[in-house]
């Protein structure tokens, strides 16, 4: 069998919009597992990657989220008041560098040990998009500003500090249902992290 590679031929590219981002429609021809070549038809949203962190303090048990309005999310039937960890695009920077910064500005909590745990693609259907996932230990002399996210960036977060617990419960009672938060959040629990 031939690599991906060898199997995928663009044919066409189309540039359906580039507001926000980008959104193409892409006609290409790949071949099936039997060898036959089938001309397939997809709509692709280019975001650029990004990084997500789970900030925590292992002696009080707690962890930082964000809360914050998320227009997809309202328009799909939800209050759209999301309960986040702090997260952003690269823009170029290198993942373990801008999660740094994107914590800070969102949290107001300043880390410098970050720890990579996995990474992910979010949706990988129709969005580019692979997401860094991060760990880092905070406390009390990590705090150096209010957080909030940035204003000309239009951001609005409310920072949250709960029990590690109650932030696991929200999320089996489906308050918490950003997917990045999830994950993060799993994983800390399935790595016992605050035993």
């Amino acid at each position: 069998m031939p690599n991906t590679a060898e199997r995928v031929n663009i044919v066409e590219s189309q540039v359906l919009s580039h507001d926000w981002y980008l959104l193409k429609k892409i006609t290409f021809d790949y071949q099936r597992n039997n060898g036959e070549w089938q001309r397939q038809t997809r709509e692709v949203y280019d975001r650029g990657n990004g990084a997500a962190i789970l900030l925590f303090n292992r002696e009080k048990k707690t962890v930082v989220l964000t809360r914050q309005f998320r227009l997809p999310v309202f328009v799909n039937g939800h209050d759209g008041l999301l309960i986040e960890v702090a997260a952003g695009l690269l823009e170029g920077a290198a993942p373990e560098e801008r999660i740094r910064d994107e914590a800070e500005e969102e949290t107001g909590y300043r880390v410098h040990h970050v720890q990579k745990v996995f990474e992910a693609y979010m949706s990988p259907g129709s969005v580019t998009e692979k997401l860094h996932f991060f760990i880092a230990e905070y406390d009390a002399s990590s705090k150096v500003g209010e957080g909030g996210g940035l204003e000309e960036e239009t951001e609005e977060l409310e920072v949250l500090e709960w029990p590690f617990e109650a932030a696991l419960e929200a999320f089996y009672r489906g308050e918490i249902c950003d997917a990045k938060t999830i994950m993060l959040l799993q994983y800390a629990a399935m790595k016992n992290m605050f035993t």
